[in-house]
């Protein structure tokens, strides 16, 4: 197979490092490199691990195009991953840092991509959906989690979740709006400087190496309160914990990337839902459950009636489109995510306490 070199932006965060390190396992002859700021705690510890897995890393801002000069080769593909990725980023505050990583970042990639004559693959999310039309999905309320109803009112969506058809009028966080942003730009410089192109609009992407917190790495974070018996909250939506969320392990993403970094002809121009679906989903309720089986800990969760600006329900990525398009399905199951990450948290203890209790 020809060699490739491949630069990932966010390249020392969970998915970017993930991505890198699989990348090199699988193509030893290809050239990876990683670009990051390093502003999330706990992205230094990825530096050994991409070092180790002989992966070129470079300290660089995506916001300032200057840093991109520090990349010496010519690349193949820039696979855009870095994000400031709090849905509640900016709302509480000023959104500059939001929007000038977000927008303003993927512009100076998409310059850098169009500078070398690379393919780009940009992952987005699920958030570019709006929370007003996410909320008006009908519903079933189950002993220990909400169910999408089989008959719907708004378009895009059914028992298998929700499709790339789904409304996109209607407000959505600053985050979201930062990544439907970027799509719309990322189309045009398809067009016009004809990059080949796919974008991604992820689920909730997790498993080892992510640094979860309350409001962006939930699955992680909810293990290690359990680790460390600290306490937790079911916010909103009466407070039982049955608001809803499928999951995809980040290894099942790799694999989706490497098909499509591999024929970009065929992908080009696509944008996708990519998520865990629902054989790969669980509510607060049975994520809880999960994790004291798992640790045989059981902590104080409280339970918070009132619901947070950008909270949702519910949502199910209905994965048909990429399944149809490529046969990739994900493959890891919600108790070996977990199992995983307990594995995980226990083996680094003294290094992801200060991080993660």
């Amino acid at each position: 197979m020809t060699s490739k070199t491949i630069l990932i932006t966010g390249g020392a965060g969970f998915v970017g490092s993930s991505l890198a390190i699989s990348l090199k396992k699988k193509y030893p002859g290809y050239q990876i490199i990683c670009l990051d700021n390093l502003k999330r705690r706990g992205s230094e510890l990825n530096i050994l691990r991409l070092n180790e897995a002989e992966v070129k890393f470079f300290h660089g801002d995506i916001r300032n195009k200057e840093d991109f000069d520090s990349v010496p080769e010519k690349i193949d593909l820039l696979i855009e991953a870095s994000a400031e990725p709090s849905v509640l980023a900016g709302i509480q505050g000023t959104p500059d840092y939001l929007l000038n990583t977000n927008l303003t970042g993927t512009i100076n990639c998409l310059n850098f991509a169009v500078k070398n004559k690379s393919d780009f693959i940009f992952l987005s999310t699920s958030r570019v959906y709006p929370i007003e039309k996410i909320e008006q999905i009908k519903f079933e309320e189950q002993p220990n989690r909400f169910v999408v109803s089989p008959s719907q009112a708004v378009s895009g969506v059914s028992s298998n979740g929700i499709s790339e058809s789904f409304p996109l009028d209607g407000y959505r966080s600053l985050y979201g709006a930062s990544k439907l942003s970027s799509e719309l730009i990322i189309n045009e410089y398809k067009h016009f400087y004809k990059l080949k192109t796919v974008i991604n609009r992820c689920g909730v992407l997790t498993g080892p190496w992510q640094m979860g917190k309350i409001d962006q790495g939930v699955v992680v974070l909810w293990m290690a309160r359990h680790f460390w018996k600290k306490s937790l909250g079911y916010i909103g939506y009466g407070g039982l914990g049955k608001q809803v969320r499928d999951m995809l392990h980040v290894d099942d993403l790799f694999r989706l990337i490497d098909i499509q970094a591999h024929e970009m002809g065929k992908y080009s121009g696509e944008t996708f839902n990519v998520g865990g679906g629902n054989e790969v989903s669980l509510s607060l309720l049975e994520l809880t459950l999960l994790c004291e089986k798992i640790t045989g800990n059981h902590i104080h969760i409280d339970k918070v009636i009132e619901s947070r600006q950008a909270d949702i329900r519910i949502y199910i990525t209905d994965n048909s489109k990429i399944i149809n398009a490529s046969g990739w399905t994900p493959q890891i199951g919600v108790e070996q995510i977990l199992q995983e990450i307990f594995i995980w948290i226990r083996d680094n203890e003294q290094s992801l306490k200060p991080i993660l209790s």
